[in-house]
């Protein structure tokens, strides 16, 4: 299968490994003035892994979009509509988009597959999810992992799984999109509340948070029409080792700096996620107390100790 992998960061270049070392035959397409771009294009690998001599590298998007059969999109969550004004410009008619990024766009509340439908007829480019726990520092050790693929379309969720499943990675096939899509945001959002708690040495709060968190994400999911138990599985509280507890979770570390005073240069989707799932617990009328903490914390300057009494302060309540 010929696939084009958009995107050259941490996630983008270890897909682009992972499809090729699978048997597909791979095109890693970046911007080429990105820094992480000239550092694969120069040397054909980064600081998480190296690109064998097959895997092709290039900043040329058309032909990058023109050549695939699946186009593999991983970029930050909130350019994916200014990206696409661009990739859209080419036709995607028997194209499958995927997307391996997990966010909310802020601006509008959309889910990611949304975005997309802005701009593609989804009966002629249908579109899919790639979503779960896994960090690509493990992939290239050997370590397996489980991780979800959804769509609404059947079809092209079944064949995706069928190409993409290894002894590395098994899939499943998601039965939930709007679960998958805002369990998959959401678990960011949670990771920067860990690494709070870890910043502040209350580490053993974070059980109470996988708790609480998923539960408050699962009425979300609800509200909006998804099946709340999707944020049970592997897109939601299935991630969360990988989000709430490694040392290479961006959205931890923010969490953790952040709470120190100190700057994270890194890319943390759970900054602008929190603002987005703030947004729709409005528009929706369900209460998130976690994501409501974190969004107060970093964009309303609240006091980080003062928005965690807060929770606790709040009327109690039976726990289902």
């Amino acid at each position: 299968m010929d696939v084009s992998v958009l995107g050259c960061g941490r996630w983008g270049s270890c897909i682009a490994w992972y499809l090729d070392k699978i048997g597909h035959n791979v095109l890693s397409c970046g911007l080429k003035d990105a820094p992480e771009f000239i550092q694969l294009e120069k040397y054909h690998k980064n600081d998480y892994l190296t690109f064998p001599d097959s895997i092709e590298v290039s900043s040329d998007l058309e032909k990058a979009v023109k050549r695939a059969e699946v186009i593999v999109i991983s970029i930050s969550s909130q350019y994916l509509r200014s990206y696409f004004e661009d990739i859209s410009k080419y036709n995607l008619d028997g194209k499958i988009i995927v997307l391996c990024m997990k966010g909310v766009e802020a601006t509008t509340g959309k889910r990611l597959s949304e975005v997309v439908g802005d701009f593609v007829d989804e009966s002629k480019t249908p579109v899919a999810v790639w979503v779960g726990p896994g960090h690509p520092q493990d992939y290239v050790k050997g370590i397996p992992n489980c991780m979800v693929i959804d769509s609404n379309n059947q079809e092209v969720k079944e064949k995706l799984v069928n190409e993409f499943t290894s002894e590395l990675i098994r899939f499943y096939l998601g039965t939930d999109l709007i679960g998958s899509e805002i369990g998959a945001a959401a678990k960011n959002v949670i990771g920067i509340a860990a690494g709070i708690l870890d910043g502040l040495n209350y580490t053993s709060l974070k059980g109470a948070l996988m708790a609480r968190g998923t539960r408050e994400i699962s009425r979300l999911i609800k509200a909006l029409g998804g099946n709340e138990m999707s944020a049970y599985g592997l897109c939601h509280l299935g991630d969360y080792e990988a989000t709430l507890f490694s040392q290479w979770s961006h959205n931890r570390k923010f969490g953790e700096e952040y709470v120190k005073g100190n700057t994270f240069n890194k890319l943390a989707e759970g900054v602008m996620t929190s603002k987005a799932l703030y947004k729709l617990g409005k528009e929706n009328n369900v209460e998130l107390p976690i994501v409501e903490s974190i969004y107060n914390v970093l964009f309303n300057d609240m006091d980080v100790k003062e928005a965690i009494g807060k929770l606790f302060l709040r009327s109690v309540k039976k726990e289902f």
